[in-house]
């Protein structure tokens, strides 16, 4: 390459489009796009007591009929969509970092997370987060990741408070059985997770 180039800095989605990393839009992907990408973007560092790993895109899911569950009332189409993208800018650079390598990536990968964020929200358009919605939002997170802990990644509920520092009580059922049927608990393939979030998504 000609030292007087410029790096590239955008990445081919299965669409066709461009995502530039240094200066993302939000006309950089489209919605099968995204989804795909959270489908085969893996939770837990890809570590599954299950033949298959965690998409992002599962969780995604089960937060979001978390923060249903926890709510009075039904939410608001906006807020809903909102718990269904908020790991969003993981699906499009297909990295979910485990929580010990995120301070070892450092400043400039944070930044780039939040500007994929913020083409996420400007794309969909997201409200900005309150603080009592980030704090309900963050119960399901919190709620969603101890679960899987013991459920999929093999931990014990010692361990998820000891080791992980998430003081809530894992879930013994699986909230999207309901739904989904199948397995309490079990990873789904990425076709169906990416085909279950796709629909979610036009219809949150």
């Amino acid at each position: 390459m000609n030292r007087q180039q410029t790096p590239r800095a955008w990445v081919r989605q299965p669409s066709g489009r461009r995502l530039d990393l240094a200066n993302p839009t939000p006309f950089d992907w489209d919605d099968r796009d995204l989804a795909i990408g959270l489908a085969r973007t893996f939770r837990w560092g890809g570590h599954s007591v299950w033949p298959r790993p965690l998409s992002v895109a599962q969780h995604s899911l089960l937060v979001l009929a978390l923060r249903r569950r926890m709510s009075p009332a039904p939410l608001e189409r906006a807020v809903a969509l909102r718990e269904l993208l908020h790991d969003a800018e993981e699906g499009l650079i297909g990295f979910d970092p485990i929580s010990p390598l995120k301070p070892i990536l450092g400043d400039a990968f944070a930044a780039l997370m939040e500007r994929l964020t913020q083409a996420v929200f400007l794309r969909y358009g997201l409200p900005a987060w309150s603080a009592d919605e980030k704090r309900l939002h963050k119960d399901a997170d919190r709620l969603a990741a101890a679960s899987e802990a013991v459920h999929v990644a093999g931990w014990s509920a010692a361990e998820v408070r000891s080791v992980l520092g998430i003081k809530v009580r894992p879930l013994a059922d699986d909230p999207l059985l309901a739904q989904y049927g199948g397995t309490p608990w079990e990873p789904w393939p990425a076709s169906i997770a990416a085909e279950r979030f796709l629909a979610a998504l036009s219809n949150p």
